[in-house]
């Protein structure tokens, strides 16, 4: 196409505007971070080089409109596609963390800059003939290829190639460079002014990513909303519908329609996914709310804000963008991770952000009963929340000091706690929660991530002094454990606090699974490839840190109770050595789940075969004693 008739058509702007959505979205919230993981960048490393990225967001979205070195905008815009796309392929490298951080500023600069040049300037590049629909075209567009199921499910490294060819195919597009007069905002009923835009927006966006976040780190949610190629078409399709829908809306019935839309659609999927049963409903109504506004967010500054200048058109698009697109961002995130989902009441405050024209109405023409209802409220929470805490200081439980320690020492980077229904996990494990369950924690801890065990029911599979053991030196009771010391915990209690908190994770199991583990043996199969030499091998890298090879304990210090002779007995759990079979069975029953109530633990994790060559070993060269001697 001709670059007039694609300047006139609007085509640029629209490529413009889907390519910096898809940057954003696959990659700089998906790829990205799944680089980061995969790099070993977690727990408290991943805030630092998240903060990061918002730092060069806004600061860039800020200095983009003052920077009077480069004048024309297609040469800005061209700058930031290249550092965007620099950004992406320099994530494909093997980084240190110092590395990341520096891409990962580049990244938040190169978008801060790019959003801010694009908006303020889209005037050049969407066309006259219908900016409004070209815009939500753009919009509609970048989300559809986002969803596009073989680059949603790409691998991190595919993902961000094709957000740098993106990048790189923008840069190529024959953009204007003419001079552009402002002409004003679009005519539209009911303009919103700049600042009550601002809170608007900021409202939105904070709501979007909390529940973007609690989706993506919640594998039953995140199951029902974008996982399948049938959930990303049917997104992509809903994304696109509504986008065009709010080009529409705008046209005819201005911004406050659309940000009134937007915040209830948004704000109803944030109440859904409170209750598993409206994970459909949910994912209906997310992407509509988040088209709805997204097309708003560019349409706004660029189109829509009553601007007297070019220049006051940027800094309105730069302040929009720091404070609503990255701070609100950032706010939204860190709610969801402290809270684990959209509290209702947040919801009802975003609503009333936005519908606030009614509200003031409202204070306008009822001041003086609203005064007195307000200060009667006010009295009533000072009663209710100040007066009982003067002198009542509530304390803290040891388990619920033990639950904070947790927190703040990172244990969710490595231990779920959350036993994956219908899987291995509920043998493992222990019985499976409900999500009703899970969602009564506050925050819930079910983790993203497994290197070490789930201990949703560790307190039935270790006690007290193994775990305190366990922290003081986890090799010396788990050989092949790669977990650090934590015993300067107990120099001020809190190792303590925490050994009470994982005790205390411990419904009491149900018969079912009992049952399960009493009726477990090796499979046929393993058992019959059980080989004592392999077993001995496998009891000195597992067993030996409690017996050594001549059964001699190591641990005598760190237990109520010393765990046996393995050479002589007696052992109390064991039937007698006559009855062969049923012995060699409680043993590999022992070595797999431990023997509850004492300090013995289970080695859940090892194969059937390990386990039979465990207990084959133990049968042959451990004492053949009855349980009473």
């Amino acid at each position: 196409m001709p670059s007039n008739d694609m300047r006139r058509s609007g085509g640029q702007g629209i490529a413009l505007v889907a390519i910096t959505y898809v940057y954003f979205l696959i990659f700089a919230q998906f790829a990205f971070l799944r680089r980061l993981a995969d790099s070993g960048i977690a727990g408290g490393y991943l805030k630092p080089v998240m903060a990061a990225m918002a730092i060069g967001g806004i600061l860039l979205s800020l200095l983009a409109p003052r920077v009077r070195r480069w004048p024309s905008p297609r040469l800005r815009l061209r700058v930031a596609l290249v550092a965007c796309s620099a950004a992406a392929l320099a994530s494909l490298f093997a980084l240190r963390l110092d590395c990341f951080l520096a891409d990962s500023f580049l990244i938040g600069a190169g978008l801060g800059l790019l959003t801010v040049t694009l908006v303020t300037n889209l005037r050049l590049w969407i066309g006259s003939r219908h900016p409004l629909l070209n815009v939500a075209l753009g919009t509609g567009v970048g989300y559809f290829i986002c969803n596009f199921p073989p680059l949603f499910s790409a691998s991190p490294q595919a993902q961000s190639c094709a957000a740098a060819g993106l990048c790189l195919i923008g840069l190529f597009l024959p953009l204007s460079a003419e001079a552009l007069n402002d002409e004003g905002p679009i005519q539209q009923k009911n303009s919103v002014p700049f600042l009550r835009a601002l809170a608007c927006f900021t409202a939105l966006v904070w709501l979007d990513s909390a529940a973007f976040f609690i989706i993506q780190n919640t594998p039953s949610l995140k199951a029902g909303t974008w996982q399948g190629s049938n959930h990303l078409w049917a997104n992509g399709i809903l994304h696109l519908l509504a986008a065009l829908t709010c080009a529409w809306l705008l046209r005819r019935r201005g911004l406050s329609i659309v940000l009134t839309a937007a915040v209830l659609t948004l704000g109803f999927a944030c109440l859904l996914l409170l209750n598993p049963g409206g994970v459909l409903l949910a994912s209906i109504f997310y992407p509509i709310g988040v088209s709805l506004y997204s097309v708003a967010l560019v349409a706004y500054p660029s189109l829509l804000a009553p601007a007297s200048s070019l220049a006051e058109r940027g800094r309105q698009a730069g302040w929009i963008y720091a404070i609503a697109g990255w701070a609100g961002s950032a706010l939204g995130i860190g709610m969801s991770q402290n809270l684990g989902l959209v509290p209702p009441a947040f919801v009802a405050a975003a609503g009333a952000i936005v519908l606030f024209e009614g509200p003031r109405r409202l204070l306008n023409q009822r001041r003086r009963e609203l005064i007195v209802t307000a200060a009667v409220l006010l009295a009533a929470l000072a009663v209710y929340f100040v007066l009982p805490s003067q002198g009542n200081t509530v304390q803290l439980s040891q388990i619920a000091r033990g639950r904070q320690v947790y927190i703040s020492e990172g244990c969710i980077n490595c231990h779920s706690q959350y036993v994956r229904p219908n899987t291995a996990d509920v043998l493992m494990w222990g019985p499976a929660q409900t999500i009703s369950e899970v969602r009564s924690q506050r925050p819930p801890l079910i983790g993203n991530r497994r290197q070490g065990p789930d201990l949703a029911e560790v307190g039935a599979r270790r006690s007290p002094g193994w775990l305190k053991a366990h922290f003081y030196n986890p090799a010396e009771v788990s050989g092949t454990s790669i977990m650090p010391s934590y015993g300067f915990l107990f120099s001020d209690g809190r190792g303590d606090d925490l050994v009470a908190y994982l005790a205390s994770l411990n419904d009491g199991g149900s018969h079912q699974h009992d049952n399960a583990i009493r009726q477990w043996r090796p499979a046929a199969a393993a058992a019959a490839e059980a080989d004592a030499d392999s077993g001995g091998q496998l009891f000195h890298l597992h067993c030996v840190t409690c017996h050594d090879a001549g059964g001699r304990t190591r641990l005598q210090a760190l237990f109520p109770r010393v765990p046996p002779d393995l050479r002589t007995g007696p052992f109390a759990y064991l039937p007698p050595s006559s009855e062969a079979q049923q012995r060699l069975d409680r043993l590999a029953q022992i070595a797999k789940f431990g023997i509850p109530g004492t300090d013995m633990p289970g080695h859940e994790y090892l194969s059937d075969k390990d386990i039979a060559s465990i207990s084959l070993w133990l049968s042959q060269n451990t004492a053949q004693s009855s349980p009473n001697k």
